[in-house]
């Protein structure tokens, strides 16, 4: 079937059967009861929705970062004092300097 005649056929059929200028009775209401405002969301509800559908993975990653931390093994304990590199890290330009000066 061809089918730029067939739309030709019923365009010309739509032409044809004018529709009525006739209102139906009651059909502003019926429309305007149809488009009744809508029901404003309850922000405070979503936002606790939200925050309560969140508790499961929060909880899920709380536990699993506590079990890694915990494992012996998994976080090797450092070889010296913190304060005692962070001095050596400090001073390693000085002491770079006063060896470059020394008399060979």
């Amino acid at each position: 079937m061809n089918v730029v005649d067939l739309e030709k056929k019923l365009i010309q059929a739509a032409r044809q059967d004018r529709p009525s200028d006739k209102v139906p009775y009651a059909f502003e209401k019926r429309i305007m009861a149809f488009l009744r405002p809508l029901p404003t969301p309850d922000c405070w509800g979503l936002w606790a929705g939200a925050l309560w559908r969140a508790t499961v993975p929060c909880l899920t990653v709380m536990l699993l970062l506590t079990v890694w931390c915990v494992i012996p093994g998994a976080n090797p304990a450092p070889a010296s004092n913190l304060s005692q590199e962070m001095d050596n890290t400090v001073l390693a330009a000085i002491d770079q300097e006063q060896a470059s000066e020394l008399p060979e």
